[in-house]
């Protein structure tokens, strides 16, 4: 039978796999059941904390059985197309066959890839932060092209976005941009985009047309659950209000909607000018802090224990994480992994899987090194 040898970790970042690192589909569904039956009790609101954890539990365990079932159901409908295929000796069948095979292949490596995302807000949502580097205005053109790259990614993947600041260059492109990607594990996957990214082609914006290098840095964090308290003092916030920029038009806000705060103990400066309301931007503002404010504590928790993460690297050369070649030859190259790809094009529109992919292998390998 072709399902004897499926086996998959999906859910191994809920610890449920059995010891010998098989997919364990009775303890899961064991589980599940025990979820529905907690989320049947007419007390379970008494706790919202509680209540929220219990369902975000559930949503992830069924996905992990939706994720079995789907594997298993395509290879069992291959087996019967095969035996059909052998018996009739049919071209076209067998192509079928393996057409099925191969959609399982890929929504097996989906699953083993999701298992490694263990890490404690890997299941989170997204906040992405784009800034321009050396570059002048190809490096802000070269931040408008990285956010587009990202937006395309979380399209194919099915995610949802959200721009919240953009701070356009002044010829062309972004200085900076932040927009959120809400989906299951989002987070878990574009936390290894973090880093700085390199272009190298012929400038649009060179009357000689000479080759220019140009540096964007990336920045992902955890959209913070409320359950996690992060204790803001008012008296260390400032606040500012200001007219949100635009391209002109109809969607100029002609009031001081968009908001800034400034945090004086980190020094952290967070804006959103997003919506037309200054209310939904402030409390959206007060989100991206908390999530920075997060993240700020965690790096020095991790930089007391070892110097990881490569803290505040200049965004110019010999610091970057990849690079994008447009000119002499065209080629995308990871320098953490060594993974290369020659479709710049399928790249730049959100093709990054691979990247993704290597370096989680990587990181997995290294855990495991590790222990």
């Amino acid at each position: 039978m072709v399902m004897s040898s499926l086996n998959i970790c999906a859910g191994c970042g809920g610890g449920w796999v059995n010891s010998g690192g098989v997919f364990d589909l009775d303890s899961l569904r064991a589980r599940l059941e025990a979820l529905e039956q907690e989320t049947a009790r007419p007390d379970l609101w008494e706790d919202r904390e509680q209540a929220e954890g219990i369902l975000r539990e559930k949503s992830r365990v069924e996905r992990d059985v939706h994720v079995y079932d789907v594997i298993a159901s395509g290879l069992e409908d291959a087996e019967v197309l095969l035996q059909l295929a052998l018996e009739a000796d049919d071209e076209e069948t067998r192509a079928e066959v393996a057409e099925k095979i191969a959609e399982a292949d890929r929504d097996l490596a989906d699953a083993e890839l999701r298992c490694m995302l263990a890490g404690e807000h890997d299941a989170a949502n997204a906040i992405v932060s784009i800034n321009s580097g050396a570059g002048g205005t190809d490096a802000c053109d070269w931040a408008e092209i990285l956010m587009r790259m990202y937006l395309r990614w979380a399209e194919r993947g099915g995610y949802k976005t959200e721009v919240l600041d953009v701070q356009s260059g002044d010829e062309a492109g972004l200085r900076s941009a932040t927009f959120t990607v809400t989906g299951d594990y989002a987070y878990g996957y574009l936390n290894a985009e973090e880093g700085v990214h390199r272009l190298v082609r012929i400038s649009p914006f060179d009357s000689q047309a000479r080759r220019h290098t140009a540096f964007a840095s990336v920045t992902i964090l955890p959209e913070i659950d409320d359950a996690i308290e992060i204790e803001i003092d008012e008296k260390d916030l400032r606040v500012d209000t200001y007219r949100s920029s635009g391209a002109g038009g109809q969607h100029v806000n002609k009031t001081d909607s968009a908001v800034r705060m400034t945090h004086f103990p980190t020094g952290i400066v967070v804006q959103c000018q997003n919506e037309r309301s200054q209310h939904k931007n402030r409390a959206t503002a007060m989100k991206l802090l908390r999530a920075r404010l997060f993240e700020h504590e965690k790096r020095q928790r991790e930089a007391a224990q070892e110097a990881t993460r490569d803290e505040q690297r200049q965004i110019d050369f010999g610091s970057q994480i990849r690079s994008y070649t447009l000119h002499p030859q065209q080629r995308v190259k990871d320098h953490r992994t060594n993974v290369e790809s020659g479709n710049v094009d399928a790249v730049l529109d959100g093709e990054i899987n691979p990247f993704i992919r290597a370096l989680l292998l990587q990181r997995a390998g290294g855990m495991k090194e590790a222990s």
